[in-house]
């Protein structure tokens, strides 16, 4: 195999626990960590959120197809992408040839885990709804590109890492 490439790729809807697990995961397994949305607000200088407001959503989306097409090409750790990273059919694409970790969760958990949390900016307003609309258009998505999926409902963070390990046969 030649270059470098993340050992798991992890992906889901928002609340279920990508940033937590991810960091986890990196941790137990002793590599590094990487979310591609802080990657964008590195590269940009500004937040996500903010971007949404001053640029849009489809700029946005194209930082971030960028973002996770440069991570795929150069992280070897544990890489956290963004929860709508799927949308991008290149994206997909990339993510054919890597082991993917689709972390699941149902409406309420997700809806308790986001909260009123005002830096998702596809979740202002009407939070239950908006993240219902999110969750049905891309479930299809992440499940597409998973190696395996995870229902994250009722588990705590060191017990999906323990769930994705053992998907890992570590």
């Amino acid at each position: 195999m030649t270059g470098t490439r993340p050992v798991v790729v992890v992906v889901g809807p928002p609340g279920a626990g990508k940033t937590t697990v991810a960091e986890l995961l990196a941790d137990r397994l002793g590599v590094r960590v990487r979310d591609t949305d802080q990657d964008v607000e590195a590269n940009e200088g500004e937040t996500v959120q903010d971007i949404f407001v001053s640029r849009g959503e489809p700029v946005f989306r194209e930082l971030e197809a960028a973002a996770v097409a440069e991570a795929l090409r150069t992280h070897d750790g544990v890489l956290a992408l963004g929860g709508g990273a799927v949308m991008d059919e290149g994206t997909r694409v990339l993510l054919a040839d890597h082991t993917v970790a689709h972390l699941d969760v149902g409406l309420a958990q997700a809806a308790a885990r986001v909260g009123m949390n005002t830096g998702r900016p596809l979740l202002m307003g009407n939070i239950r709804g908006q993240l219902k609309k999110l969750m049905d258009a891309r479930r299809p998505l992440y499940n597409a590109v998973a190696t395996f999926a995870i229902d994250t409902n009722d588990l705590s963070p060191d017990e999906v890492v323990d769930r994705v390990l053992k998907e890992l046969g570590r």
